[in-house]
């Protein structure tokens, strides 16, 4: 008689991911357990190791199906900080009053653990007419270089194809199940340089102050909202971050400054529109101030939404299914790998609550893992029914 096979449990797989001290690029074993779970179960594993960055790529089922349910995730987390600061072990995935604590517990270890666990289960239990994808990756708190996009490009030469993904970062603020991501805000970052000419303070016009030509440069992107917001995104954000120029001396105007803002964007924009319009801006304040100004911008990632429609109703209904709460679709946060995944193929996110990400302390209520694991089966099941 065949013996029953056991259901994996998301709560000791997180603990044992949390174990792994994978902080950004360290594999730390997270990735080699992950694998040995998933091929036991008959998935197909790849390593997609790129640069100095472990990847993991896992199929159930045949590949270039019509149907490829995937699940996008990473195991590397972000360094403890002053670990004389925790209570807890921040490896040591130690469980107090319901809670276990560690880095990665939150962000995003117990996500990782709840979509591998349903999807063994799943494909033991009931397996479908189509594929399981897991595109795991230890690159996501990082750079993001080798990381997802290494996975993607790899899928791309290989003929490996995902037709829904869903991202399982924390995407609720409070309470399980209350929110769920259909987009993001891009992200950029805008580095200013000002060179001028050094003089004495005493007598300003005999020189160029670059830190002048900041300020007013400043003032100006500052001056008026990039937008007032679009049908699913709030309005885009300008922050200063830093204004310097290093100079100790009070009677010396500086020779050179610099300045840093980084902006979120939302649908109305894209990161060469606002390229331009810093452009446009630095180029008038040179022209009235004499001062040089260049910029210097990074692109993090393009803003992008998934329209309401089939595939987040899915999600939702799972997540009302277990928790009792339909998720709001919301575009807020930071940026995630789900602004690579879209170029790829539809995709959301959902996971638990990501209070306590990337703090001190970090910590997940284990009811929240058990939780999570039943919305992502759901989502299979549904999806493949």
């Amino acid at each position: 008689m065949t013996q029953p096979v056991t259901a994996v449990d998301p709560v000791k797989l997180t603990a044992d991911l949390i174990r792994c001290a994978s902080v950004t690029p360290t594999e730390g074993g997270a990735l080699v357990l992950l694998q040995n779970l998933l091929a036991e179960a008959g998935f197909d594993c790849v390593r997609v190791d790129r640069g100095q960055v472990a990847n993991l790529y896992a199929r159930w089922g045949a590949k270039g199906a019509n149907k490829a349910f995937g699940f996008n995730g990473h195991t590397d987390v972000v360094p403890v900080g002053d670990v004389n600061a925790w209570t807890q072990d921040p490896f040591g995935a130690a469980i107090v009053d319901g809670w276990m604590y560690g880095r990665g517990a939150t962000d995003m270890k117990s996500g990782v653990a709840a979509f591998a666990a349903a999807a063994v289960d799943f494909v033991r239990q009931t397996p479908p007419d189509g594929a399981v994808i897991l595109a795991i990756t230890g690159d996501e708190e990082g750079d993001a270089v080798d990381g997802t996009v290494a996975l993607l490009d790899w899928m791309a030469i290989n003929g490996e194809r995902m037709t829904h993904c869903l991202v399982g970062e924390p995407t609720c603020p409070n309470e399980m199940g209350e929110m769920m991501k259909i987009g993001r805000r891009g992200s950029m970052t805008c580095y200013i340089s000002a060179v001028g000419v050094q003089g004495h303070s005493a007598y300003p016009h005999r020189a160029k102050n670059p830190m002048s030509a900041l300020v007013k440069l400043l003032t100006r992107l500052e001056e008026k909202p990039l937008d007032d917001g679009t049908a699913h995104f709030d309005a885009s954000t300008l922050a200063i971050t830093t204004i310097d120029c290093g100079n100790p001396a009070t009677n010396v105007i500086p020779a050179k400054g610099t300045a840093t803002v980084n902006i979120r964007f939302n649908d109305a924009h894209s990161g060469a529109s606002l390229t331009a319009w810093l452009q446009e801006h630095a180029s008038a304040v040179q022209a009235e101030t004499g001062v040089q100004i260049a910029l210097r911008v990074t692109i993090s990632g393009e803003s992008f939404l998934t329209p309401p429609g089939d595939f987040s109703a899915l999600v939702a209904r799972a997540v009302q299914a277990e928790t009792g709460r339909v998720p709001e679709y919301s575009t807020s946060g930071g940026t995630s790998d789900a602004r690579f995944v879209k170029n790829h193929c539809p995709v959301v996110e959902f996971g638990l609550v990501g209070k306590t990400m990337h703090q001190v302390d970090e910590r997940v209520e284990v009811a929240q893992i058990h939780a999570l694991k039943a919305i992502y089966a759901r989502v299979l099941q549904e999806y493949f029914a």
